[in-house]
């Protein structure tokens, strides 16, 4: 792949914007950085020696805003978050609604028991706790040198 960059040379069509200023214009207007743009919420993935854990940054949601959904072997959390800013006066010049939704999917692994699914959320994070099974948990032992 090769890097292209786009220079604005300031002595060849002055009156014409260049390039990057263009897009620079559309995408950074807050227009689309704030209606169009989706914002899916970062996770971490871990596992321990009888769990896997997944961790989803998700701040000024509630505990009710979350579904978790398991549909063959297949972890979906969602949200769809409608905020309306009610006012009792009519004199506003402007009103938006506020909509957002994301869905994030997950596929277990064999080694996850999904009966044992638990998840809390503090603290602005989504922790889901995913118990393996037991001839899926990670055996430790000694082994001697010879």
């Amino acid at each position: 792949m090769t890097l292209v960059k786009f220079n604005s040379d300031k002595n060849k069509n002055a009156n014409v914007p260049a390039f990057s200023n263009v897009f620079d214009s559309i995408f950074n207007d807050t227009f689309f950085s704030d209606r169009m743009m989706t914002r899916v919420p970062a996770a971490n993935i871990s596992e321990t020696a009888d769990h896997f854990h997944v961790e989803l940054a998700a701040p000024g949601l509630k505990k009710d805003d979350f579904k978790l959904k398991l549909e063959r072997d297949v972890l979906s959390i969602s949200v769809e978050q409608v905020n309306q800013n009610e006012a009792a006066e009519r004199s506003y010049a402007k009103r938006e609604f506020s909509y957002s939704s994301f869905v994030r999917a997950f596929t277990l692994p064999e080694s996850a028991n999904a009966e044992g699914i638990e998840a809390k959320y503090n603290d602005g994070v989504l922790c889901i706790n995913i118990p393996k099974r037991e001839e899926a948990k990670m055996v430790t032992r000694q082994i001697e040198i010879k």
